[in-house]
């Protein structure tokens, strides 16, 4: 779904106040309240917007080890799996992929000792032949979707525009002013 300049500074600034009202949008955007309400209806009926709940951290919660499981399954035993994992609550996510292995996994544990219980839990399923895991020991870019947002409704990332023009500047090229 293509948006533009007003749906990117809507997703923002729910992004940064999720409780915010849409009257508020609407005085903060500088739009009437009918076209805040338009809008937010619009990407959330688009898929744009997936929800409105709290933005849970399993580590808050107790689940401080993260790991990704690359899991090799039976031919044909697909749903089966997915139902299977879909059963465990330390699976937070689950992928389909190509390349080594077949599905995907983001698990969570109480501790390292945890994860194994996790791991054996996830494995111990018969359409699973084989799995490799890899625990997660720092996430220096947390997901996060607003650049995206931005460069999908033709912005540049906030400083983008000052890293060009001292980039054209070092090739001796004209800066944004010359």
């Amino acid at each position: 779904m293509a948006i533009d300049e007003l749906d990117a500074r809507l997703l923002e600034l729910l992004a940064r106040e999720p409780r915010i009202g849409v009257l508020e949008v609407s005085r903060r955007l500088g739009v009437a309240r009918g076209t805040a309400q338009a809008r937010l209806e619009k990407l959330r009926t688009g898929g744009v917007i997936r929800g409105f709940g709290p933005d849970v951290d399993p580590a808050a919660l107790g689940f401080p080890v993260t790991a990704f499981a690359t899991l090799e399954i039976k031919q044909g035993r697909g749903e089966e799996v997915r139902r299977h994992l879909g059963g465990v609550p330390e699976v937070l996510e689950l992928h389909t992929i190509t390349g080594e292995g077949d599905m995907l996994c983001r698990l969570v544990a109480r501790s390292n000792a945890d994860l194994q219980r996790v791991i054996d839990q996830v494995v111990g399923f018969d359409g699973i032949v084989r799995s490799s895991t890899a625990i997660v020991m720092e996430n220096p870019v947390p997901l996060r979707v607003m650049p995206l947002v931005r460069h999908a409704a033709g912005r540049r990332p906030p400083g983008a525009a000052r890293a060009a023009g001292r980039a054209r500047g070092a090739a001796g090229e004209p800066g944004p002013r010359g």
